[in-house]
């Protein structure tokens, strides 16, 4: 249709209002104007289509045949701007994701499979944050992060479980307890001087009491900031140390470190976690991948 056919926006706009109002007055409060205003857009309206739209029935007005095709179509139209509105003036979601995880899960983990997730999800786009700890005010301002973690989750979050943490105690073969070990119960473990790390000073006791082993026995020796390092350390032969065991897996299989007594469950989680706030299809899908990472 020709732009010089198309009546006066105000006048369908008034009209609009009227047929869904069911009256003049109706309509003159929800456009905040006078009666005579919507009265004077409605004869605009009719002189310019040589139609009548309404006909008086008692105090109120009832479409005509023609108003009511009118209505229909105005109704659809006005109804798609506003859909079209809102969504131009919807925030975009962010080109890039940003996450947060440990600086050893990003080292040990994340890094050596980030080409694989880059195949998977190609349209995702990832900025990633070295943070420590769990659950904090500085993650909380990131689109997601990854976690090793014990519930109850705390309020605020969505929180996705991904796989149970297992960890275990690991050691260099070249290190001298290493061959020993394979062979005799934990309790032997007692006897040796352990790596740990002040990122987890829960770690070693909570092993000890795992395996019935009195946790004030345990003899710790060269403490690290971070797991990352430690797990260099213990690779390197200066001793046994305990760790997560996806952050060993490639070590194992490439016979760098050992694990006298394989990994158990602690109790904790793999998590994605993400604070509350609009579905992101992009954190979901990263967290299917993980999991499937993770099993």
């Amino acid at each position: 249709m020709s732009a010089s056919l198309l009546p006066p926006l105000n006048a369908l706009r008034a009209f609009e209002a009227t047929a869904r109002l069911g009256g003049v007055g109706r309509a003159a409060q929800a456009l905040h104007v006078t009666h005579g205003a919507v009265s004077r857009q409605l004869k605009l309206l009719e002189d310019h289509l040589g139609l009548a739209l309404f006909q008086r029935a008692g105090r109120g007005l009832r479409l005509t045949a023609a108003g009511t095709l009118l209505q229909e179509a105005c109704s659809d139209a006005f109804s798609g701007i506003e859909d079209c509105v809102r969504a131009l003036q919807r925030p975009a979601a962010s080109p890039t994701l940003v996450l947060g995880c440990s600086g050893s899960v990003l080292a040990r983990w994340m890094i050596p499979r980030l080409p694989a997730l880059q195949a998977a999800l190609p349209g995702v786009h990832l900025q990633w944050s070295a943070l420590d700890g769990s659950f904090s005010e500085t993650q909380a301002t990131l689109d997601a992060v990854l976690l090793l973690a014990q519930g109850p989750w705390p309020r605020g979050w969505q929180v996705r479980e991904l796989a149970p943490e297992r960890v275990g105690v690991v050691v260099a073969p070249s290190h001298p307890a290493a061959h020993r070990l394979r062979h005799v119960p934990p309790s032997a473990l007692l006897q040796e001087t352990l790596l740990h790390t002040t990122s987890r000073p829960q770690a070693w006791p909570a092993w000890a009491q795992a395996h019935d082993l009195d946790p004030a026995q345990l003899q710790l020796g060269t403490g690290f900031e971070h797991l990352y390092y430690l797990l260099e350390a213990a690779v390197a032969g200066l001793g046994p140390a305990i760790a997560p065991e996806p952050l060993v897996a490639e070590d194992l299989a490439a016979g760098r470190l050992v694990a006298p007594w394989g990994f158990a469950a602690t109790g904790g989680f793999w998590v994605l976690a993400r604070p509350d706030g609009p579905v992101d299809a992009r954190v979901d899908a990263l967290a299917d991948w993980a999991a499937g990472q993770l099993r």
